[in-house]
């Protein structure tokens, strides 16, 4: 349970501060920035991984738990667990966010501002260089060495920065999935869940080949 708690704080956390961000960006009308949005993202991810990783590796992202599940680094019976704890942090954040602010934002929903296939090859591709550098600074499904949260934190701050105007940069299905749900704007979520899955479960594959 140590585990699966870390998880949903360690999600919280990432929600509430990101989509955060993106709430008080659009209610003082830009003074956040884009860069300041991914700068929170990347900040409070390398904060968690320091914070949480030695418990449970601050996965914070049902996609990367999936990632180091599917490449033998995780036991399957956790998965399920893991899954819900961060859905239920984000739920929480989303959830806290509304109340604070509450209906004058859409609360951080990822939208794509082009395509749907445009924004899906985005989380993609986004989703698997996120997972092939967590790959490879995690000690089995831990992140844990000196500089991972470093390496990971960076990594979602400038991916977050150059994409977050064109797909919103998710690459994470709780953190799209929990504001979606709040705000009860469910259109294009499926680009959220099925573009980071996958760019997450490739970028694992590829790591062990390059591994």
């Amino acid at each position: 349970m140590r585990k699966y708690l870390a998880e949903a704080v360690g999600t919280f956390c990432l929600v509430f501060a990101g989509t955060g961000a993106i709430v008080v960006n659009q209610l003082t009308h830009g003074e956040v920035t884009e860069v300041g949005i991914g700068l929170v993202f990347g900040l409070v991810v390398l904060a968690m991984v320091y914070t949480v990783g030695p418990i449970s590796g601050a996965h914070l992202n049902p996609a990367v738990t999936l990632g180091f599940y599917s490449s033998g680094r995780m036991r399957g019976q956790e998965v399920p667990a893991y899954i819900m704890a961060q859905c239920a942090g984000a739920l929480l954040a989303s959830f806290s966010l509304r109340v604070i602010f509450g209906g004058s934002t859409n609360l951080g929903v990822t939208l794509p501002s082009g395509t749907a296939l445009q924004s899906l090859v985005l989380e993609f591709v986004l989703t698997f260089m996120l997972m092939f550098v967590v790959m490879g600074v995690a000690t089995g499904d831990r992140e844990e060495g000196v500089l991972a949260g470093v390496a990971i934190g960076a990594t979602i701050a400038l991916e977050a920065i150059f994409a977050g105007p064109i797909s919103g940069a998710s690459m994470n299905p709780a953190r799209s999935l929990a504001p979606a749900l709040v705000s009860g704007n469910l259109s294009h979520l499926w680009i959220y869940g099925l573009g980071p899955v996958l760019g997450s479960v490739v970028g694992a594959w590829m790591y062990r080949r390059v591994r």
